[in-house]
């Protein structure tokens, strides 16, 4: 007789919305990202991290990132067997990639965002998305609770 070897499967969770380039698509994006982790039951540590990437990604792409009537996209991925959450927020200015900024005053009003991506995703970058835009990343593994060596990635656009 023989018996069956079980199979295990590899569960993705993913999730992808268009929306518009305006800060009510930025806090829409956060919006839906924060109940999509919720339905996937993700650990709060790992939630509370990824509503701060998703904010901070999504107002970058709605500020720095918009072209008049273009949508930037967000989009989800929750690899169970890597146990990573990938955040990917698409923009069509390619031009523009981000990165951290050099050494900020304390009391200055912006570029702080990245420093925040950096500091919470396990690893981020920048992707090409063709024909004219860009793709940033980040990545947050499930389980720890903090980044230990984040990457940092990018160029400037002026």
């Amino acid at each position: 007789m023989n018996a069956a070897t079980p199979q295990f499967t590899d569960t993705v969770g993913t999730f992808a919305q268009q929306l518009s380039s305006t800060r009510r698509g930025a806090r829409l994006a956060r919006l839906l990202a924060m109940e999509r982790l919720t339905a996937w039951e993700m650990p709060p540590g790992v939630v509370e991290r990824a509503e701060h990437v998703v904010a901070e990604l999504a107002s970058n792409a709605a500020l720095h990132g918009r072209v008049q009537g273009r949508d930037f996209l967000l989009a989800l991925t929750l690899d169970d067997a890597a146990r990573t959450l990938r955040i990917a927020v698409s923009d069509t200015r390619g031009e523009c990639r981000p990165a951290i900024p050099p050494e900020r005053a304390a009391d200055a009003e912006s570029g702080r965002g990245l420093l925040l991506v950096d500091a919470l995703a396990d690893r981020w970058g920048t992707d090409p998305r063709p024909p004219s835009g860009k793709t940033v990343w980040a990545e947050i593994d499930q389980h720890r609770e903090r980044p230990t060596t984040p990457a940092r990635h990018g160029g400037r656009c002026s």
